[in-house]
């Protein structure tokens, strides 16, 4: 695993405490890998999901670190989403 997929479970860990029960949803950073995310908490994988977001590891920091509004990332394509799209904004509010 890598140190950019370390610290963004650490960083997602640390925004959704409490897990996302809303579904499951995997994070891609490419040439990094992937995070999973549910009710069960954060972690490294790649398993099905219900919405898959894809962002390069500088826009998925700039997000966790509120720098960068999910919404703005999507709308300016930094951001793909594939599959569940009102999952993916529950998703982005929680993270915004």
């Amino acid at each position: 695993m890598s140190d950019v997929i370390d610290a963004a479970v650490a960083g997602l860990q640390a925004k959704m405490a409490d897990g996302f029960s809303a579904g499951v949803a995997k994070f891609v950073i490419p040439g990094e890998g992937a995070i999973m995310m549910d009710a069960t908490g954060v972690r490294a994988g790649d398993d099905e999901a219900d919405v898959t977001l894809t962002a390069a590891a500088d826009v998925f920091k700039a997000i966790l670190e509120g720098e960068m509004n999910p919404t703005m990332a999507f709308m300016t394509g930094k951001l793909s989403v594939d599959g569940n799209m009102g999952l993916a904004m529950q998703l982005g509010a929680a993270l915004g």
